[in-house]
């Protein structure tokens, strides 16, 4: 594969752009209090015949934590491309292939979904494809993000005579390719970008070429590696590559599309034209991606850290020890416990075990449903004054019941600090946010925000430590600020 050419054509990209060298819940309940995960894409191309199904298995695996919905993975084989999704954890899905065989081949693209478009129907299930009149599936597609004009762009294809099947904006994505797939893969893509706005990266295939684009503004991630010089694997985090042996080569760059020759012997790249700026979504630094990942060059780990190490400088405290709420904010608790020199505790033990919904008919034992996830260790907390760190909070139901656990088992005083600024603002750019009725910063200041908790204090990192910790402004902070790097578009009504 020849890798050379694609390097020439980044760096050629770079310097003209004059990018930076960063570029180089289980719980039903708990969906509606925290920013939920986005989707996680996976796909691989190889110049040999590879284990598909094994490779594309790690790698979804990898992203679990990016969706537990469904999974699904398309893979092509002899000039063909076999489908296959359902609803589950990937473990799940994959057990249920009787022929692993029949999905080994040159490349695969794969998905774990997270609904933040369209219904949580199986006709939702990602990766979409499109046949041809033999009923051949000719196009594959696997998205993470959301469009923000996908309705009207569907009522476009729709005036056009193209019939749609599913309810999601990926499908738009399949059909604007599918239009468009006379002009060769690359302009086809071109073409769709073009006509697309908000987040996305997506990852395709067609029966003999491999593809990935990512949104002009970078919003999500996505990021390239390399198996033995021969194989392509493209993913939304640096922990998919670990998962399948990949060396990381690089990320991305905003409004970039890469895609194999037509032989498949050549990686070739094309960046559309226009003003590109990397705006990588905050929050996949503050709670999405795996602590492993590194994204833009930055360790997610380091970066939480440093939040815990800058809130205790912003908001120092007297106290007997620390606490992180597993899992985000538990990097943050380390790092202000190192900086404060107060004795960091894993007393909250979190039960792994827990299917994704409940059934629970009466209030009194929905209450209790966050005491299954989260438990003390009652004697190492009673009676000692105790800093709280949490990656965020939404909409303040799950945090207040927290606080109640730890009060009741004798916590003599709470101090609560969240390391991301409050959320003021719904995200509609690939994010399952509550409304702005609902975002309890958006409605309450910090002082009756910390009565409505029942703490001894509250603190929230500042936008402007967050800015220092991840280097640069250049980011989405839509959610904090209430300003977008694209327009809100017709998305911010289904949120709302």
């Amino acid at each position: 594969m020849n890798i050379k050419t694609l390097e020439d054509n980044y760096k050629k990209e770079i310097k003209q752009r004059g990018y930076g060298r960063n570029l180089l819940r289980t719980l039903e309940e708990e969906r509606v209090d925290a920013p939920a995960e986005e989707c996680g894409i996976f796909g691989l191309y190889s110049e040999d015949k590879v284990d598909t199904f094994s490779l594309s298995q790690f790698g979804l695996f990898a992203l679990q934590h990016r969706g537990q919905e469904a999974c699904g993975i398309s893979v092509m084989k002899d000039g063909k491309i076999e489908n296959i999704k359902s609803e589950g954890l990937v473990l799940d899905v994959f057990k249920g292939i009787r022929e692993p065989k029949s999905f080994m081949g040159n490349s695969v693209i794969g998905h774990t979904r997270y609904t933040t478009a369209g219904d949580k129907k199986k006709y939702n299930f990602q990766p979409f494809f499109a046949k041809n009149e033999w009923d051949q599936i000719i196009l594959s597609v696997a998205h993470n993000g959301n469009l923000t004009n996908a309705r009207e762009l569907r009522k476009s294809l729709e005036f056009e005579g193209v019939t749609f099947k599913a309810t999601s904006d990926t499908e738009v994505i399949l059909r604007l390719i599918q239009k468009n797939l006379d002009l060769g893969i690359k302009n086809a893509v071109k073409a769709t970008m073009d006509k697309i706005e908000g987040a996305y990266s997506v990852v395709g295939m067609t029966r003999n070429r491999f593809f990935a684009f990512r949104d002009p503004n970078g919003i999500r991630p996505l990021v390239l590696g390399i198996i033995e010089d021969r194989t392509i694997v493209a993913a939304s985090e640096t922990a998919a590559l670990d998962a399948v042996g990949a060396k990381y080569w690089r990320d991305m760059i905003p409004g970039e599309i890469v895609y194999t020759s037509e032989g498949g012997s050549q990686l070739q790249s094309y960046v559309v034209e226009a003003e590109n700026r990397n705006r990588i979504c905050a929050f996949e630094y503050i709670y999405f991606a795996r602590p492993d990942t590194n994204l833009e060059g930055t360790n997610i780990y380091e970066v939480r850290e440093k939040s815990g190490v800058k809130i205790w400088e912003q908001s120092p405290v007297e106290a007997d020890m620390v606490i992180g709420v597993p899992d985000s904010g538990v990097p943050a608790a380390i790092g202000f416990s190192r900086a404060s020199g107060i004795p960091f505790q894993p007393v909250l033990i979190k039960n792994r075990y827990i299917g994704r919904s409940f059934i629970v008919p009466t209030q009194e034992m929905r209450e209790r449903i966050v005491n299954l996830k989260l438990n003390p260790i009652i004697s190492e907390i009673r009676g000692k004054r105790v800093v709280i760190i949490d990656d965020s909070i939404v909409r303040g139901t799950t945090s207040k019941r927290l606080v109640k656990i730890l009060k009741d088992a004798g916590v003599k005083e709470i101090h609560f600090r969240s390391v991301s600024p409050p959320i003021i603002a719904p995200c509609f750019l690939g994010i399952d946010t509550p409304s702005k009725d609902d975002l309890i910063s958006a409605n309450l200041n910090k002082e009756e925000l910390r009565e409505y908790l029942g703490v001894s204090s509250l603190e929230f990192l500042s936008m402007q430590n967050l800015e220092i910790i991840l280097g640069n402004s250049d980011h989405c902070f839509g959610c904090f600020t209430e300003k977008y790097p694209v327009s809100r578009g017709e998305q911010v009504k289904m949120f709302t």
